[in-house]
C-alpha cells in the first residue's frame, strides 16, 4: 500500500511521454483514436456525398426484380426474382469455381511438386518449363486465353465433337448425361455413408496397430476399396436405381444432360492451372525442407519409395508447406472476381456489376461484395489454421 502510494506521489505529466510504460499506452490511445476519426470522416463524408446527389442509404433495392439473366445457375432463377436472389446465385457459382478451383490445384500442384524433383530429366524440365511459364504470366490473360480456345477452336452444336456416347463438346458448352436417381437410391448411400464412417475408423485403428507392433496395413488401398466397391455392392443390389438423361442434339442447340458452361470451364481450368503452378514450388520446398537423413534411414528399414514419400515425408513436409498454401487458396478465390472478363456470373458480376449499375446502389453493393469476400476468405483462414495446427508438432 506504501509502495502504491509513493508511485502515485511520484508521477508527473512528463513520465507520459519519458515513461516507456506509460508512452506505449498513449500511443495505443492515440492510434485508436485516430482510427475513429477517419472512419468517422469517410462515413460523414459519405453522408454528405450521397444528400449532394440526393441518393439514400438502405438495402431495399435488394427485394426488387433483378430484371436480367444468369447463364449458369444452380438453384431456380429467372429475370423477375430478386437482386437478393441474383446475388445468392453469383455466391453459389463464386463458391462453386472456389471450391473446384482448390482441389484441382492441390492435385495438380502435389503432383507437379513431386515430379519437379524427379530424377528424369525430360519430366524435370517439363515441369520447370510449365511451372516458370505460368507463374509469369498474368491470370487474367489466362483466362482470356483458355476462353479463346474453348470457343473458338470448338465447333457449334450441330458439329460437336463425340468422343464417346452421351458426351459433346461445343463452343457452346460440354454436354455430359446427367445421372437421375430412382427409388431405392438411399440404400446406396447408405452403403456410402457407412463406408467412409469405416474407412475413418480403420485408418485410426492401423495407425494405433502400426504404433503399438510395427505392422503395417494398405490403409490406402483397404479403404478405396471399401469406399468404391460397399456403394456399388448396394447398387447392384438395390436394382440399379440409377439411370442417365443423355443431352440430344433438338433445334440449334442440345436438350437435357448436364452442360459445363465455356465460361466456367475456361475460369476452372485457367484459375487452376495458374494456382498449382505456385503450389508446386511450396510443395517442392516442402520436400526439400525435409532432411534427407529421414529418407535414407527409412531405405535402410527397407521402407518403399511410395511409403516413404507417403508415410515419412510428406506428413514432415505439410508442416511447411500448409501455411503458404492457406495464401495460394485464397488467391485463387479472390482472383475468382476476374470471371467478369468473360461472362461467367459469379457475385463480382450479379451484385457487383449488373445489379450496381441498374440500381445505382454502389456504396450498398461494394459492401455487399466486399463484405462475402472478406467473409469467404477468413473462413478459409480458419479451417487451415485449424488444419495446421492439427498436424503440428507436439512436444513431449
Amino acid at each position: 500500500m506504501a509502495a502504491i502510494e509513493q508511485d502515485s506521489e511520484s508521477f508527473s505529466l512528463g513520465q507520459i511521454w519519458s515513461d516507456q510504460r506509460y508512452r506505449a499506452v498513449v500511443m495505443q490511445i492515440l492510434v485508436v483514436s485516430g482510427v475513429f476519426l477517419f472512419v468517422g470522416f469517410l462515413a460523414a463524408n459519405a453522408v454528405q456525398n450521397l444528400e449532394a446527389l440526393g441518393k439514400t442509404f438502405g438495402f431495399d433495392f435488394l427485394w426488387a426484380p433483378a430484371n436480367y439473366d444468369i447463364n449458369q445457375t444452380l438453384i431456380p432463377y429467372n429475370s423477375q426474382d430478386t437482386h437478393f436472389r441474383a446475388g445468392v446465385v453469383g455466391l453459389i457459382n463464386t463458391g462453386l469455381i472456389a471450391v473446384a478451383g482448390c482441389i484441382l490445384a492441390t492435385i495438380l500442384g502435389f503432383t507437379f511438386g513431386v515430379l519437379r524433383l524427379s530424377k528424369n530429366w525430360l519430366i524435370n524440365r517439363l515441369v520447370y518449363c510449365y511451372v516458370e511459364f505460368t507463374r509469369n504470366v498474368p491470370v487474367l490473360l489466362q483466362i482470356l486465353l483458355w476462353h479463346g480456345i474453348i470457343v473458338h477452336t470448338l465447333d457449334v452444336p450441330r458439329n460437336a465433337y463425340n468422343p464417346m456416347e452421351g458426351v459433346f463438346l461445343t463452343n457452346r458448352g460440354f454436354y455430359v448425361p446427367r445421372p437421375v436417381t430412382e427409388d431405392g437410391f438411399i440404400v446406396v448411400v447408405i452403403a456410402f455413408v457407412i463406408a467412409v464412417v469405416g474407412a475413418i475408423w480403420f485408418r485410426r485403428w492401423a495407425k494405433k496397430t502400426q504404433a503399438a507392433t510395427g505392422k503395417i496395413y494398405p490403409v490406402f488401398s483397404i479403404c478405396l476399396a471399401a469406399i468404391i466397391g460397399l456403394p456399388l455392392i448396394a447398387f447392384f443390389i438395390a436394382g440399379m436405381p440409377l439411370s442417365l438423361d443423355e443431352p440430344a442434339l433438338q433445334g440449334f442447340n442440345f436438350q437435357g444432360g448436364m452442360v459445363l458452361k465455356p465460361e466456367f470451364t475456361a475460369l476452372w481450368l485457367a484459375l487452376s492451372l495458374y494456382t498449382a503452378a505456385f503450389i508446386a514450388e511450396i510443395v517442392r520446398a516442402g520436400i526439400q525442407s525435409v532432411s534427407h537423413g529421414q529418407t535414407e534411414a527409412a531405405y535402410a528399414l527397407g521402407v518403399k519409395p511410395t511409403w516413404t514419400m507417403r508415410l515419412i515425408i510428406i506428413p514432415q513436409a505439410l508442416r511447411v508447406i500448409v501455411p503458404p498454401l492457406t495464401s495460394q487458396y485464397l488467391n485463387l478465390t479472390k482472383n475468382s472476381s476476374l470471371a467478369i472478363a468473360i461472362g461467367y456470373m459469379d457475385i463480382m458480376a450479379t451484385t457487383g456489376g449488373i445489379t450496381l449499375n441498374q440500381t445505382g446502389r454502389e456504396m450498398e453493393c461494394m459492401m455487399i461484395v466486399l463484405m462475402i469476400y472478406l467473409s469467404i476468405s477468413l473462413l478459409i483462414s480458419s479451417f487451415m489454421n485449424w488444419y495446421n495446427r492439427r498436424i503440428a508438432l507436439v512436444e513431449r
